[in-house]
């Protein structure tokens, strides 16, 4: 006959307070320094721009403002996420093998273009309503949204010169 031995053995284990590292979290830091380089601070003036944009341009009267605005609310999204990427370090701590600087590069310049038709379109087709009501401040929307244009076109220079040198993160 075969004898089955169970052996029960007893642990106490406890556990100590880690030090504040932050947890799970300890990987995202603030990066304020960041703004203060050329790059950060024209991101900050794409986003202040987009809200000039967004209120001078909202509501949509004609199609050619929901295009318009379309365009100004999806770059405002993506630069709002890009400044949250840059201002917790979500790039360094997320170990993908993304070429963040290649992905944003992408991104800007793909903004840029559609600035400059969203704008050129609002400017062109809010030109044949003078004296009608909101003419004003649409004209003002397409015009920050030259600005705007701008911005993007200066933040994908500096990208383009980044990923020149040939850096990844």
């Amino acid at each position: 006959m075969v004898e089955t031995v169970v052996t029960v053995e007893r642990t106490t284990t406890t556990q100590t307070a880690a030090p504040a590292s932050g947890g799970g979290l300890s990987a995202l830091k603030i990066n304020i320094g960041y703004f203060q380089t050329y790059p950060g601070a024209i991101k900050l003036v794409q986003f202040f721009l987009g809200i000039i944009c967004l209120a001078c341009g909202s509501p949509a009267l004609l199609a050619a403002t929901s295009f318009f605005l379309f365009v100004v609310v999806v770059a405002f999204i993506a630069t709002l996420l890009w400044i949250f990427a840059y201002l917790l370090g979500i790039r360094e701590a997320l170990n993908l093998a993304v070429n963040w600087i290649f992905t944003e590069l992408l991104n800007t310049g793909i903004v840029t273009i559609l600035y400059f038709i969203a704008s050129v379109v609002q400017l062109a087709k809010w030109t044949a309503y003078f004296n009608s009501y909101g003419y004003g401040a649409n004209i003002a929307a397409g015009v920050f949204g030259l600005f705007n244009f701008l911005a993007y076109a200066a933040g994908t220079y500096f990208l383009y010169l980044e990923h020149k040198s040939g850096a990844t993160i």
